[in-house]
């Protein structure tokens, strides 16, 4: 009977046992059924590290969360410093699997006699499981590093394990891996680390911030020595190599933190790649087709994106901006933007944001090249080049800058005027644009349309006006609107190019970043007729054309070819100069980011030096070529009032281009009458050799209507003028009743109601108009007259 109960009790231990151990084996075999593959932990969140077109670095952007990643493979590692980590962190890495079961009995062994922790077991697997995912330092947590640990295991073989582990070692600070670090403290790659770099970036990582650098360098030449005593222990160096490595001279550079130029053009650039998400603790599902934002090749030189940025021309157009804003202080100026392309590639060579991005006080991380701003006059090539097309205007049309008014639905009379507030009289299409007149340039876009204009503005790339034409109006032309400085950069770039527009091109096509991210807005619209560009890139480079406004010696007269357009927001907010030569195209913003009015700054004051400053050094070893004359024009001579051929008592003949069909008109017009919508402007100039020897009735205008208030008879009067300033005696009859008068030019008469005929006479020269009074039924509540039609009706007789 004590046989068969042995027996059973045997046989029950036995099952017990068998369970264990089958209990064990189906843990053990489960993290082979949910392995982790290195594609999963795939490090997506890296830092960026840019250099410019020559290689030449302008900085490192941190991960998203502000971590400074650089990721390499293990074959570009120093072999130095993989035998320092191996031998400092985990020597039987490569002869264990996820646990080092000798350590752990060892580590017991040593708590178990001095009664407290004295050494860990971790392994490197285990260590990059608790990178992966922190755990609390509990049992449960270890419970929970070792299951992961296992993960690893099962799906990763030991290189990639090292590999994901070296890429995330703690470097100190907010620097994760040798890559990162070795080009942070040394400048150079992980695999030029020699032995005695190798081995303090390996003592690093066991207690980052008590082995600091730049802090603790005593703490740290200790922990150097630990690591290579280590070495020594397994085979890696001779015995002699610590005492050697140990007091040879190691420089930690203090390098340039972060950035080194174009920061504002760095941080636009990482903006456009998308997002990349990323799970719990850097696990990235290897389900639903995730991509790393930035491509990169099997050499970790390649995960440096390659710019277009110039760094020499990026770092000279920064000081330039500083010193600038620094002469115009006292202007309350105080920023600024520059944008420099290459008109061949459409390549940003410079791009410069704000005066300093780093002085938060002062707004500095502003992007003026991004910033959305009212353009000024900077728009009104493209309406002239849009009217030039469609016929609605020619090359030696002769354009009214005189006062005009237009009705605006619920607002009052829109009157443009320009920064001089005054007049030239009739214009040719050059003068009005070279000088940038403003009421030329919106009896332009009335004949346009502002509808028509503002899509031709949208398929030459500004995108940010979005709004109804209605919203703009007339005002579209003299910047109404808000739009970039980039967008007007890419807009002159395509008359750089004589209608051939490329988008701007910002990284070359071997950079980790996709190229299609990069040019979400198109710009590759055909524009037709290239002779119309060629003749805008004409009229703009012509300094003679802008002497009125400008001088003739002005900051955008240079001493090669050069076009070039300024303009300024309303109220003196922006400033700006965009122009270009055969090979770049430059534009600048001076202004104010907090939306401040400057004080005594223009365009051509604000803007147009930076510009004039960055033209220079651009062609300070080489000219460029002139522009190509436009062609299938002809050049002819012509008055350069009138826009006629010449006649004798021309005071002033200029050549301007003609198409070859107006070439009979040219010759045959020779009669220079102004129309009526002239006569305001005629009635304020004294002496004018616009003025014909013929007699002009300016005020009333024919077909004008006037009311008269009860109560106000004697009191209401209506001035007659003529146009200039006859020095022949005049008579002045009103419906055939001579008037008593001893003015020649001028008399102001007493309304009455009625129909009348003002007729003016001097020698056989005359001239009528007829005019209306009527009587109104509401006096009105300030002193004058009112007139109830004021349109001029058809011909004068």
């Amino acid at each position: 009977m004590k046989r068969i109960l042995r027996s059973l009790s045997r046989i029950k231990h036995a099952k017990i046992i068998l369970a264990v151990l089958l209990i064990c084996l189906m843990v053990r075999l489960l993290p082979y059924f949910a392995p982790i593959r290195a594609a999963d932990i795939a490090q997506n969140q890296l830092a960026m590290q840019f250099s410019d077109r020559n290689n030449l670095p302008l900085g490192t952007l941190l991960t998203r969360d502000q971590e400074h990643t650089s990721v390499i493979p293990l074959n570009q590692v120093s072999p130095q410093f993989i035998q320092a980590i191996l031998a400092a962190e985990d020597a039987s890495f490569y002869k264990h699997g996820a646990l080092d079961m000798k350590a752990v009995v060892r580590a017991i062994k040593e708590a178990i006699h001095a009664k407290r922790i004295v050494s860990g077991a971790s392994t490197i697997t285990m260590q990059l499981a608790r990178m992966l995912e922190p755990v609390p330092r509990t049992f449960s947590g270890k419970m929970q590093e070792i299951w992961l640990s296992w993960r690893l295991v099962a799906g990763m073989n030991k290189d990639e394990i090292l590999s994901a582990y070296i890429n995330r070692l703690p470097m100190g600070g907010n620097i994760y891996g040798v890559e990162a670090a070795a080009q942070t403290y040394f400048s150079i790659p992980a695999s030029d680390l020699n032995l005695a770099q190798a081995s303090l970036l390996a003592a690093i990582p066991n207690n980052p911030t008590y082995f600091n650098p730049y802090e603790h360098w005593e703490r740290l030449k200790q922990r150097q020595k630990y690591v290579l005593n280590r070495m020594v222990q397994e085979g890696y160096i001779s015995k002699a190599n610590p005492a050697r490595t140990s007091t040879e001279k190691v420089v930690f550079q203090s390098r340039q933190q972060g950035i080194i130029a174009a920061p504002h053009f760095l941080f636009w650039l990482a903006n456009q790649i998308p997002p990349t998400p990323v799970g719990k603790g850097g696990l990235v599902s290897s389900k639903g087709g995730l991509v790393p934002p930035l491509k990169r090749g099997v050499r970790g030189d390649q995960s440096v994106i390659r710019t277009t940025i110039n760094r020499p021309l990026q770092q000279f157009v920064e000081a330039q901006v500083q010193q600038v804003i620094s002469s115009l202080a006292t202007n309350n100026v105080h920023d600024a933007a520059a944008l420099v392309i290459d008109n061949h590639t459409g390549e940003v060579l410079a791009y410069v944001g704000s005066p300093d991005y780093f002085n938060e006080a002062k707004l500095g991380r502003n992007d003026g090249v991004q910033a959305l701003r009212q353009p000024g006059s900077t728009l009104k090539p493209f309406v002239y080049e849009l009217a030039l097309e469609k016929n609605l205007i020619r090359p030696n049309t002769i354009l009214a800058d005189v006062p005009a008014r237009y009705a605006i639905p619920g607002a009052k009379l829109y009157s443009p005027t320009d920064y001089t507030e005054s007049f030239l009289g009739p214009v040719r299409v050059r003068i009005a644009l070279a000088n940038s007149l403003n009421v030329p340039a919106v009896r332009v876009l009335e004949k346009v349309g502002v509808e028509t204009f503002l899509e031709r503005l949208h398929q030459l790339g500004f995108e940010h006006l979005n709004q109804t034409p209605e919203h703009y109006g007339l005002g579209l032309t003299l910047g109404s609107g808000e739009v970039s400085l980039w967008e007007l950069a890419r807009a002159y770039l395509t008359i750089a190019r004589q209608g051939d527009a490329i988008p701007l091109v910002s990284i070359f096509s071997n950079s980790p970043i996709p190229i299609d991210a990069m040019n979400r807005v198109s710009t590759n619209f055909p524009f037709s007729n290239q002779r119309i560009w060629q003749l805008i890139t004409n009229i703009l480079s012509d300094n003679h054309a802008r002497a009125t406004a400008f001088g003739v010696d002005s900051v955008l007269n240079l001493p090669f070819p050069a076009a070039v357009k300024t303009g300024t927001s309303s109220n003196f907010r922006d400033t700006w100069t965009v122009g270009f030569t055969t090979d770049y195209t430059v534009a600048t913003w001076v202004g104010n980011f907090n939306g401040e009015p400057m004080r005594q700054v223009s365009g051509v004051t604000g803007a147009a030096p930076l510009w004039n400053r960055i033209m220079l050094h651009l062609h300070e070893h080489q000219e460029p070529e002139g522009f190509t004359s436009p062609e299938g024009l002809i050049q002819l001579p012509v008055c350069a009032i009138s826009g006629l051929k010449p006649t004798p008592d021309c005071t002033s003949v200029v050549q301007e281009y003609f198409y070859p069909e107006d070439k009979n008109s040219y010759e045959t017009e020779n009669k220079f009458d102004l129309p009526p919508e002239y006569d305001e402007w005629l009635a304020k100039q004294q002496r004018s050799h616009l003025i014909s020897d013929n007699l002009r009735i300016v005020s009333p205008h024919h077909g004008d209507v006037f009311l008269l208030y009860p109560g106000e008879a004697g009191l209401q009067k209506l001035e007659f003028k003529l146009a200039g300033n006859k020095s022949t005696p005049v008579e002045w009859w009103l419906n055939g009743e001579k008037l008593n008068t001893n003015s020649a030019n001028s008399l102001f008469w007493n309304l009455r109601p009625g129909n009348w005929t003002l007729e003016a006479r001097s020698g056989e020269m005359k001239d009528k108009v007829s005019f209306q009074v009527e009587l109104a039924s509401i006096k009105p509540t300030r002193r004058g007259f009112s007139i109830s039609n004021s349109q001029v009706k058809g011909n004068r007789p």
